[in-house]
């Protein structure tokens, strides 16, 4: 997915002296091209996880409930420490924070590559999101810090979309081709391994390469606001925990542990916002949600993430599970959206120099909700004769979906209008931070994308599982009593998969009713994030080129 922002450092730090000239010029190009490398590291690493999804459940186990813990445990390590990372960032040096996030995000990359459970993959997607959390705040800090408020700055902001952007159609067309192979120099794998340990090398060469081209900050005395970090991410871990466990078909909203997690998870939360109310050094000061404008940008990011963390995840499934592409082919189904969300960030970066945010942000939002209306009218011939039949001639059930007249056009729209939605978002978040809370708007904005996008594919899923396996009890029996009548065991394995025959045609009688019901309700999320743009954010654009206090990670 693409972060526009993170936690900021302190313009008296970074910002080259009058007397530096040419050097200057040079270390901010060398300096860009060391986050675009760590960019595209973190980028590449959401794209390619979604492509080999169906091939790790398949190859470790991983029931459809667990599948989205793939995505979300990342997000919410990463979402949830961002924060606290920014934090160590100040304290420790930012080029020593960045370096060591991305060894441990490298080293946690080497283990998701050789997991041999699910317990070890998802344990490593979490430190991912913990080396993540590390190196973005400093990685992204110079961008902020050096271009001033104004046309500067937002073309500044519209290139690192960009970037962003050629990562993520990198790591879709890489994803697809190393998740189809099954051999890399002679050595016997599963290509989605290869998704995981890619990132190995460019993390370490990022880390080898930070002391010679990042100038290291000063370290400033503090405190650690370790109470803030623990309650706030455990306390979302239980809230995501709850809604997936609540989506399980063997547990539901009446579990004992669905409950207390749920419980667990708000009761940590408002445990939170106690202490971050009353600590001097608060990881989260709430007083930065005063301010009409940023609270606007933080609850609209918060929502509108979540829709489009599902429509990755929901359709990237589709596309090859119920319409039949090869890994490869669905990297480049996806690519038009890392095309269309760089032209959407580079139109809103030109008009946010003449039209309020709230007109482009509100557009953009409305973008996404009508493309995502559009992913919940998508139709297959998923009753059960029609299923048996598509089984019989060796086709899925979604054989009959036209990429160009049922897909493209709505990845287009929704990629423009995602792309419409972040920059402005963006500048309204960071713009007039106090001094006392410098760099904690462009910090909270980047936690907002990570832990809206983990709590909305959570809920989303359950939303999903729930119309799944009502549809499920509905033709699970005709199908058993379809391919029994036509002299197939139902039993009898789908060659190259540990899935029965029933199963695999259950699975394709039923999972589009799950997943367009996510995008309908996704729809209906999107536009609640655009109402809150709507009625909200009143900036206007001309005090967007007017710069606030200096920036810093807090």
């Amino acid at each position: 997915m693409t972060d526009i922002a993170s936690s900021q450092p302190s313009a008296a730090d970074d910002v080259p002296t009058s007397t530096e000239g040419d050097e200057k010029d040079l270390h901010l190009g060398w300096a860009l091209v060391l986050i675009s490398l760590a960019q595209l590291m973190v980028v590449l690493d959401g794209t390619i996880t979604n492509i080999a999804l169906p091939f790790i459940g398949t190859d470790l186990g991983i029931d459809q409930a667990n599948l989205s813990w793939i995505v979300t445990g990342y997000a919410l390590a990463f979402g949830g420490l961002l924060l606290l990372g920014g934090r160590l960032g100040d304290l420790y040096g930012r080029r020593r924070i960045f370096a060591t996030g991305l060894v441990v995000f490298a080293i946690a990359s080497l283990l998701g590559g050789f997991a041999q459970n699910e317990a070890m993959l998802l344990g490593s997607r979490a430190l991912q999101g913990l080396g993540a959390a590390m190196a973005a705040p400093a990685a992204l800090a110079l961008i902020t810090t050096t271009f001033p408020a104004g046309p500067a700055r937002n073309r500044a902001f519209a290139v690192y979309a960009a970037m962003s952007g050629a990562g993520a159609a990198v790591g879709l067309i890489l994803g697809g081709y190393l998740t189809g192979l099954d051999s890399f120099v002679g050595v016997e794998m599963s290509g989605w391994r290869l998704t995981f340990l890619i990132n190995t090398p460019i993390g370490l060469a990022a880390a080898f390469l930070a002391p010679r081209f990042l100038r290291e900050s000063e370290a400033r005395p503090g405190q650690m606001d370790i109470p803030g970090a623990v309650t706030g991410t455990l306390g979302l871990v239980g809230l995501v925990y709850g809604l997936t466990r609540a989506g399980d078909e063997r547990y539901g909203w009446g579990d004992t542990w669905t409950l207390a997690s749920l419980g667990a998870g708000v009761a940590l939360l408002v445990l939170f916002v106690v202490l971050e109310s009353r600590r001097e050094h608060a990881l989260l000061p709430i007083r930065i949600f005063r301010n009409r404008t940023r609270a606007a940008s933080f609850v609209a990011m918060l929502v509108a993430p979540a829709a489009m963390f599902a429509m990755f995840y929901f359709l990237s499934l589709f596309i090859q599970q119920v319409v039949g592409y090869s890994s490869l082919r669905t990297g480049f189904a996806f690519l038009p959206f890392s095309v269309g969300i760089v032209i959407g960030a580079g139109l809103s970066s030109n008009l946010v120099n003449r039209i309020d945010p709230r007109w482009i942000a509100g557009v953009g939002t409305l973008l996404a909700a009508a493309a995502l209306f559009m992913f919940s009218r998508l139709d297959v011939a998923d009753t059960p004769r029609e299923v048996l039949g598509a089984l019989a001639a060796g086709d899925p059930a979604g054989a009959d979906i036209n990429y160009w007249a049922h897909l493209l056009p709505w990845i287009v729209l929704m990629a423009v209008g995602m792309g419409m939605t972040f920059v402005p978002l963006t500048l309204t978040a960071v713009h007039h931070v106090r001094a006392e809370d410098s760099g904690i708007g462009s910090g909270v904005l980047n936690t907002m994308q990570q832990i809206g996008g983990a709590l909305g594919l959570a809920a989303l899923s359950t939303v999903a599982l729930a119309y799944t396996n009502d549809r499920e009890d509905a033709v699970r029996a005709p199908l058993e009593a379809g391919l029994a009548q036509g002299g197939v065991d139902p039993s009898a394995l789908v060659p190259g998969t540990n899935l029965s025959l029933l199963d695999a045609a259950t699975f394709q009688a039923s999972f589009t009713e799950g997943a367009t019901h996510a995008f309908l309700i996704g729809s209906f999320m999107m536009l609640l994030a655009s109402a809150v743009v709507w009625i909200f954010l009143t900036v206007k654009h001309d005090e967007l080129a007017t710069d606030g206090p200096p920036v810093h990670a807090g």
